[in-house]
């Protein structure tokens, strides 16, 4: 079950964290993956990972927020590939602050990656899919989409249109046999969160780390590999009858 065998991945911003999780996953279960990241470092590390091992990785340089970066990274795709499986949309970045502290730079740095990204790269794929019969498109959005949370105005906003965006293109491309769903995490212990606690709380570190495991009903931060567990779910042939659909994955966050 969950293989990907024969199917070709594009995961974006596969350097670390989560998209590497994923990245790595489904290598492991078959797929041929391709890493848009434009960090060339940090995306061929995972490539090299996949590669060692026994995997099929590539790694192409995509700035998602810049749509010829973009039109540029896909048509490379497209010359080699004869079709796109699956998209990822995984690229995005985080922000602290209310709608008084967010600035205007912050705020249209948060909207370029996280919302335009993965509008410019669902919009690619989808075109792609439409002519070889289908495929699988999985957004990382964040509970934030789903409630309330403090000091995450700018962040909530760009999750919460990755949500709607997940809905709309599931109802648009139902009969192009095109799937599309979004997971929603709590926090995840990422090398984010090691660098805002070692940027924001120098010396509290560890107190820090206890106080935002805790957010969680369940006692800890989810790790990469769990979200990417369930990412290699909803892209799998044995999800076949899930499209439109927001999976939390939250420790609890949303029940307690």
């Amino acid at each position: 079950m969950f293989r990907l065998d024969k199917k070709n991945a594009i995961v974006t911003g596969a350097g670390m964290g989560i998209g590497r999780a994923i990245a790595t996953t489904f290598a492991a279960q078959g797929a041929h993956v391709i890493i848009f990241d434009k960090d060339r470092v940090a995306g061929g590390e995972t490539a090299e990972r996949i590669k060692a091992a026994g995997g099929s990785a590539d790694l192409i340089d995509c700035d998602v927020s810049h749509g010829d970066s973009v039109g540029a990274a896909f048509a490379k795709t497209e010359n080699e590939y004869d079709r796109i499986d699956i998209l990822v949309n995984n690229a995005g970045v985080a922000h602290v602050g209310n709608v008084e502290n967010t600035s205007e730079h912050d705020f249209d740095r948060i909207y370029a990656v996280n919302v335009k990204g993965v509008y410019l790269c669902t919009r690619a794929a989808v075109r792609r899919m439409v002519k070889t019969g289908g495929g699988v498109i999985l957004n990382l959005a964040s509970i934030a989409s789903l409630i309330g949370l403090t000091d995450r105005f700018a962040y909530s906003m760009s999750k919460g249109a990755v949500l709607t965006m997940t809905r709309s293109v599931a109802v648009d491309y139902i009969k192009h046999n095109i799937r599309c769903n979004c997971i929603c995490p709590a926090r995840v212990h990422t090398p984010f969160v090691d660098g805002y606690l070692k940027q924001s709380y120098p010396g509290r570190e560890k107190e820090m780390f206890k106080q935002l495991s805790e957010y969680q009903p369940i006692g800890r931060m989810g790790e990469p590999e769990e979200v990417a567990a369930l990412a290699l779910y909803l892209c799998s042939d044995e999800a076949a009858f899930v499209t439109g659909q927001a999976y939390p994955i939250d420790g609890g966050v949303l029940v307690f």
